[in-house]
C-alpha cells in the first residue's frame, strides 16, 4: 500500500473513531485496515494512535500530523480532479445529508439538474431525520433547517421556507364536530394534532399574532414522531393538525387537498442552512454545490 492510501486511512479512522467502520467503507478486512496505520507510523517513527479494546485516540504528534494531512490531502484529490476534468468541471464524488422529506422532495430533484451540469460527479446522499456527525460519516456537507447548535461546523444561510397550520380535506370531513374555522391558535386544544418530536418542546407551538405578540399553545395528539414523511402522510390521511414547513405540502396545498389555517396570521420563520466540516470549506464541489442550492432555494414555497 502507498503512503498515499496510508495516510487516506489514517485520516478516516480518526474521523470515523473506528478501524471496524473505515473497514466497512472500503470493503477491507480491520486488520488490513490496522496495518496501513501501523506501517504508516512505522514509516514515521512516532506513536500516532493510541488503542484500546473499546477506543482510540490522537497521541500530540498524531494531533498534529492528523491536521496538516487532511488539508493536504483534500488539497491534492482538489487539484486531481481539476486537472483531470478541467477547472470548469467536477468529478469525484460528494456525500450530502438532508432531512428525509427535505431529500426527497426538495434536494432530490435539484440534485438532478447539478448532476447534469456536471456530468463527471458522483453524488452520495445520506437521508437521516435525526442527528449525524458529519466527521465521523465522511459527510462534505448537510442541509438542515431551523435553529442551528453551537458547533465547531461551518455554516451558510442559503434560505427560507416557513412554518403553517396545515389540514386536510380527510381531517374537516372526519371531525365536522369540531370547532371550525380555526381563527386562534388556541382552538388547537379542541383538536388532534400530529407531533413533530425531531425538535424541543415538540407539543409548545409558537405563533406571533397579527399584532407581533408571541403566543404558545400547548397541543395533545395521538400520533408523535421524529419523521416529516410520517407527518406527511397522517396529515393527508385526516388523522391530525400539524405545523409544517409550506414545501411539505407544496403540491396538495395547490390543489386544495390540504388547507392553511390561520392564513392571516405571520409565518413563523425557517432558515435552510448549509453545514460542513471545515476541512471541506474549500473544497471545488463542495462550495459549487452550496452556491447552486442557494440560488435554486428562493424559488421554495414561501
Amino acid at each position: 500500500m502507498d503512503r498515499l492510501d496510508a495516510l487516506g486511512i489514517f485520516i478516516r479512522v480518526v474521523e470515523a473513531g473506528s478501524f471496524s467502520a473505515v473497514a466497512k467503507e472500503r470493503g477491507m478486512s480491520q486488520s488490513a485496515i490496522s496495518k496501513a496505520v501501523a506501517g504508516l507510523e512505522d514509516r514515521l517513527g512516532v506513536k500516532l494512535l493510541t488503542r484500546t479494546t473499546r477506543s482510540l485516540a490522537l497521541t500530540p504528534n498524531g494531533q498534529t500530523y492528523f491536521e496538516t494531512m487532511r488539508r493536504l490531502v483534500g488539497d491534492m484529490a482538489e487539484a486531481d480532479a481539476h486537472l483531470k476534468a478541467g477547472d470548469a468541471l467536477l468529478s469525484g464524488t460528494l456525500k450530502i445529508a438532508a432531512s428525509v422529506g427535505f431529500g426527497r422532495i426538495i434536494l432530490t430533484p435539484l440534485i438532478d439538474q447539478f448532476l447534469t451540469d456536471h456530468p463527471g460527479l458522483t453524488i452520495d446522499l445520506n437521508l437521516n431525520d435525526g442527528f449525524i456527525n458529519l466527521v465521523e460519516q465522511g459527510v462534505d456537507v448537510a442541509i438542515r433547517l431551523g435553529a442551528l447548535s453551537d458547533s465547531s461546523l461551518i455554516a451558510r444561510s442559503i434560505g427560507k421556507t416557513h412554518r403553517a397550520l396545515i389540514a386536510s380535506r380527510a381531517y374537516v370531513k372526519r371531525h365536522p364536530e369540531l370547532l371550525w374555522p380555526i381563527s386562534r391558535p388556541d382552538h388547537l386544544r379542541q383538536h388532534r394534532c400530529v407531533i413533530y418530536t425531531g425538535q424541543n418542546n415538540p407539543s409548545d407551538w409558537d405563533f406571533v399574532s397579527p399584532d407581533g405578540s408571541p403566543i404558545t399553545v400547548h397541543v395533545t395528539g395521538t400520533l408523535q414522531t421524529n419523521s416529516s414523511e410520517v407527518i406527511r402522510t397522517a396529515c393527508l390521511a385526516g388523522m391530525g393538525i400539524c405545523y409544517s414547513p409550506l414545501w411539505l405540502f407544496d403540491n396538495e396545498i395547490k390543489s386544495g387537498e390540504v388547507e392553511i389555517l390561520l392564513e392571516d396570521w405571520p409565518k413563523i420563520e425557517i432558515g435552510i442552512n448549509a453545514v460542513m466540516p471545515h476541512h471541506r470549506r474549500d473544497s471545488a464541489k463542495v462550495r459549487r454545490f452550496i452556491d447552486f442550492l442557494a440560488s435554486h432555494l428562493r424559488k421554495v414555497r414561501a
